[in-house]
């Protein structure tokens, strides 16, 4: 009966997993028709020809050093609790912690997999998810700080770039403010959360807004009961904890600073580096949350936009095309090739080694709410 019901909820997994992809491809394709439609391809190709090869060497290395970034810090933490991947794995965890997040609406297949595999490695449930969340807690908080700072102090340079944009700026400020402020209530107050979603969850359930489902109050628990271990190690290594902030901080200026190497690498001038990463930032920042697989096409009509007083003349398009081949498309596709030598090793490994036969995907999914 056990191996009866695991077996249909590998296959609705699987099912879900394929509708993921079917919907990505039908994203991307959409996206792509969007951005060439309509454009010269001959004034393209020798805008693209201007781009300085050491430029474009530099933003791959640097696209690529953003989710590294990541595994590093998977690698700090997971080690203060004993863990037993490598730096390398964890690095590995990474890229397919963001190829599952880019195919899937509002990234939310990232750290159910990187769980899995982390699972598989022989680390632990409780360490592996301590580590994710506090990882994701600093990444968001960061990102938070980042949009205040630009609202604050950058004001009116911000808005007069954003223009028609600058309200779903604010939206996107907003919903990663409120995920913040609840995780932080989470941290002080955590019953009367687990009381306050729990109602919101059988409201939303009595008037049809939600499926009833039994289990899931039990994971909204677990997720409020795996996050106080993570409060808890946030508290007993306040040390780390700056120091993964401090590198989360380079870490996403990394991926900012991508697009000022662009600009120079096709020779532009008159623009300064930070107001070339806070635009960047505040694309950023205002897809986010969206609830399409990578923000895919309303991050390339956003770029259009608010880059247009930027990479002005023939470059916009090139540099829209270079900057998000970069930043998304390039990691997705390596990610993939990771992800697909991480796939066939699990399966190489001998039956009986340490967890790798014995925890299947569908508990990784019930223990980490997506």
């Amino acid at each position: 009966m056990e191996v009866s019901r695991n077996r249909i909820r590998g296959t609705a997994i699987n099912r879900k997993r394929v509708l993921e992809g079917a919907f990505f491809l039908a994203v991307m394709l959409l996206s792509f028709y969007t951005i060439f439609h309509g454009q010269d391809a001959g004034r393209i190709q020798h805008a693209l020809g201007k781009l300085s090869p050491l430029s474009l060497c530099t933003a791959m290395l640097v696209a690529l050093f953003f989710v590294s970034a990541e595994g590093i810090m998977i690698f700090y933490l997971l080690r203060s609790l004993n863990g037993r991947s490598s730096l390398r794995r964890c690095i590995g965890y990474s890229f397919i912690g963001f190829f599952y997040s880019g195919i899937t609406p509002s990234a939310t297949g990232g750290q159910p997999m990187q769980l899995y595999y982390m699972s598989k490695d022989g680390n632990r449930l409780s360490e592996s998810s301590v580590v994710l969340m506090t990882v994701a807690l600093i990444y968001k908080l960061v990102l938070v700080v980042i949009g205040i700072g630009a609202l604050l102090f950058w004001h009116r340079p911000l808005r007069g770039y954003l223009e028609e944009y600058f309200p779903l700026f604010l939206l996107g400020l907003a919903l990663n403010t409120l995920l913040v402020v609840m995780l932080l209530a989470v941290m002080l107050a955590p019953d009367t959360m687990k009381r306050i979603i729990f109602g919101i969850e059988r409201l939303l359930a009595g008037v049809g807004i939600l499926k009833k489902n039994g289990t899931r109050q039990v994971k909204i628990e677990q997720f409020i009961d795996g996050y106080q271990s993570a409060v808890r190690f946030l508290l007993q290594h306040k040390g780390k904890v700056f120091m993964v902030s401090l590198f989360t901080f380079v870490q996403r200026a990394s991926v900012f600073v991508l697009t000022w190497i662009i600009y120079r690498g096709f020779s532009l001038e008159g623009k300064d580096a930070l107001t070339i990463m806070l635009l960047q930032a505040s694309v950023y920042i205002a897809v986010d949350m969206l609830p399409v697989p990578g923000a895919q096409g309303i991050t390339e009509v956003m770029y259009r936009s608010v880059f247009a007083g930027i990479f002005t003349g023939e470059y916009l398009m090139p540099s829209l095309y270079v900057t998000r081949g970069i930043n998304f498309y390039f990691v997705l596709a390596v990610s993939l090739l990771i992800v697909a030598v991480n796939h066939f090793y699990v399966r190489n490994k001998k039956t009986g080694q340490g967890l790798y036969d014995r925890i299947p995907l569908q508990e990784i999914n019930g223990k980490y709410p997506q």
